[in-house]
């Protein structure tokens, strides 16, 4: 399992005419900013190559829908599928759909309940999840130390989609990672999923400080639901200095909130990788060679003293 297994591959196949490949791309879907950011990528991707073509659908979030996308890519008779799924637990029936029709199939950044079990001519590209949850936890965990209340702080986690293991591997490596160190102490006061939403975030956060219990650090899932957790702590009048906040992704939204002096700590989830190494593994195995079957893009952590690296990456 190498992180950028597929540079040799790529470098085979940009500008090759014999890259030509018809691509069929279901996301999970369009209105979410971070899978906006991978269908841009895909697309960015397959246009520096001769002869590749993808077909990209919008799942809207529903595994029925996403199913049908994958059954007519194989009626059309595509040369490889790339699928960011729709609920992760749904990847057996996407599995062996195409292994069926002897489609290579590429799982995209959610990471399917299979992984063990991908047929030879699958892959699934993405970053490992469990990082990006300790990359931020021990960072929120320094600031907490330095404002003195690492021993007993109020944390609240704002979840991601439950059906997803992006979620889950998140949140838990927060958790693990606050009891591991210095920050044992910190209590974890309530966990919601606010399903990667700005809106669902800004309401349950409102929601907490309603019931008038202290908030110290807020830990979000992604970017959208920190800056929705600042958008009601800002609206209730609490100063941006007095609670820590944590998102994950590193989008334009959030470096410009962390510019603001909002958010506190990202952590950068590389789009562009994950997309150039979905649309090579795609290629590759359409053209029958072999690639890896687990590939890892990196995850890396941002603050205000790295941030302008970033200010062009998502």
């Amino acid at each position: 399992m190498r992180s950028l297994c597929l540079a040799a591959v790529a470098a085979a196949l940009m500008g090759s005419a014999a890259s030509a490949a018809t691509i069929g791309v279901s996301m999970q879907s369009f209105d979410n900013n971070f899978q906006t950011l991978l269908r841009e990528g895909l697309s960015a991707r397959a246009s520096e190559m001769d002869g590749v073509t993808l077909q990209i659908e919008d799942a809207q979030t529903d595994v029925s829908k996403q199913l049908n996308q994958v059954n007519n890519f194989i009626a059309a008779g595509v040369d490889a599928i790339i699928v960011t799924l729709a609920d992760t637990s749904a990847a057996p029936g996407i599995t062996e759909a195409a292994e069926r029709a002897g489609i290579p199939l590429v799982y995209l950044n959610l990471e399917p309940d299979n992984i063990a079990q991908l047929p030879k001519n699958e892959a699934y590209v993405g970053s490992k999840e469990t990082d990006s949850g300790r990359l931020g936890a021990e960072a929120a965990c320094a600031l907490l130390k330095e404002k003195g209340n690492a021993g007993d702080a109020q944390a609240y986690i704002l979840m991601g989609d439950l059906a997803h293991q992006a979620s889950r591997d998140r949140t838990s490596s927060v958790k693990e990672t606050l009891a591991a160190g210095d920050c044992k102490g910190v209590t974890i006061a309530d966990e919601q999923s606010a399903a990667w939403t700005r809106t669902n975030a800004m309401d349950l956060t409102t929601n907490w400080i309603t019931a008038g219990r202290p908030i110290d650090v807020v830990f979000a899932n992604n970017d959208e639901m920190a800056i929705g957790a600042i958008q009601a702590l800002k609206a209730a009048g609490v100063s941006m200095g007095d609670v820590t906040v944590v998102g994950i992704d590193a989008t334009q939204d959030a470096l410009a909130s962390m510019a603001a002096g909002d958010l506190d700590v990202t952590v950068f989830q590389n789009a562009k990788g994950q997309s150039a190494n979905a649309v090579d593994a795609a290629v590759a195995l359409a053209q029958g060679k072999s690639v890896e079957k687990e590939v890892w893009v990196p995850f890396e952590l941002v603050t205000p003293k790295n941030m302008t690296e970033y200010a062009h990456q998502n």
